[in-house]
């Protein structure tokens, strides 16, 4: 039995109408389950990721990896309407989630369940990950390794988020560094002391012009942005201590970790990263993912915005799903009913068109 357009509709009211912030995602992940194995998947839970492997799982082909979340942010204070009601106006479907990424959950949910029983020439896993807005642990950074622990091996994925059904070939990583640079307090009056203000300024100046040998051709130069600065406790004292944060966003050209590196090399002081995980990450043009999107009439770009693409650390991936990026994390979100109507063949023509090898 394969779901219709109106039932994946009316999972997505369901879940619409489950709270599921990140973190507290269980209600959704029991309904998801449910809703798979009422299809006949055969599905399987670590922590509040949901999955389920089409049968005829073969070693020998490649693996296609179907993923999207199921967490929502915190609904904004702006709203006007009911965030966990799920109310239908014409085309418009209102609730937190709907947009980002309710839609492409129930539209991919609805294509694995639609495909899982033919022949193609990949093996087919569907995810229904939790945890992607705060990219913490039990999401997506716990289903990679319990893929790995189980010796399956994903050679590409798909990754449904709102693009307008256009393929985002690539998305910038992120890196916040603590910039931490020491003076000598001194009384000000009397000229005393180092100030660690002025070598911070010194430092920022640095990386404000840095300007890296290797450019990505599809995300462009690293971009850094010098955001907080923090230093003194009174007027008349020299600073010993000034903090500063940076927003780096990263690119294919150099993994997070060198370009850390780089740029505490450029500032000439301490710059530590908060962390190095979420990398950028480039599809290419040739990629039969990319190309069998592009043959649907799809045009690439490079999205703003991050997923869990950024953990997908080697994986060929391609974010593409109904919905508008705009309308995510905003008050009264909604997706167009049309939309996932649109979507869900779209995504059943890339997939039977899509040659892996």
């Amino acid at each position: 039995m394969k779901p219709s357009v109106e039932q994946a509709v009316e999972l997505l009211r369901k879940l619409i109408a489950t709270p599921s912030p990140s973190g507290s995602e269980q209600s959704t992940a029991d309904i998801i389950r449910e809703w798979l194995y009422s299809y006949g998947a055969t599905t399987h839970r670590l922590h509040n990721n949901v999955w389920a492997i089409a049968p005829g799982y073969d070693d020998a082909l490649p693996t296609l990896l179907l993923n999207s979340h199921h967490d929502t942010v915190k609904p904004s204070p702006s709203y006007t309407r009911d965030p966990f009601s799920p109310d239908i106006e014409g085309d418009r479907l209102y609730g937190l989630g709907s947009n980002d990424a309710g839609a492409s959950g129930v539209s991919l949910a609805t294509v694995f369940l639609t495909l899982q029983d033919e022949p193609l020439p990949y093996n087919l896993i569907f995810a229904w990950t939790a945890s992607e807005e705060n990219m913490a642990p039990e999401g997506m950074r716990s289903f990679l390794p319990e893929m790995k622990r189980l010796g399956i091996r994903i050679d590409m994925a798909l990754v449904g988020e709102p693009t307008g059904m256009q393929p985002a070939v690539g998305e910038r990583g992120l890196l916040v560094l603590d910039g931490t640079v020491r003076g000598v307090a001194g009384h000000a009056a009397r000229n005393e002391g180092v100030n660690a203000l002025y070598k911070a300024i010194d430092s920022i100046g640095r990386l404000r012009s840095f300007s890296p040998e290797r450019v990505s051709p599809t995300l462009g130069p690293i971009k850094v942005s010098v955001t907080q600065i923090e230093a003194g406790r009174q007027h008349n004292v020299v600073p010993d201590l000034c903090k500063f944060v940076v927003d780096v966003r990263t690119t294919d050209a150099y993994s997070n970790e060198e370009t850390a590196a780089m740029l505490a090399d450029v500032a000439g002081c301490e710059l530590t990263p908060r962390s190095t995980r979420i990398q950028a990450s480039v599809i290419s043009q040739e990629h039969p993912l990319t190309r069998a999107a592009i043959a649907l009439g799809r045009v690439p770009y490079v999205s703003p915005t991050t997923s869990d693409m950024a953990l997908m650390h080697g994986i060929p991936s391609l974010k593409i799903g109904p919905g508008r990026s705009e309308r995510s994390h905003t008050a009264d979100e909604f997706v167009l009913l049309s939309e996932i109507s649109e979507a869900i063949p779209l995504y059943i023509s890339l997939l039977k068109s899509l040659r892996a090898n």
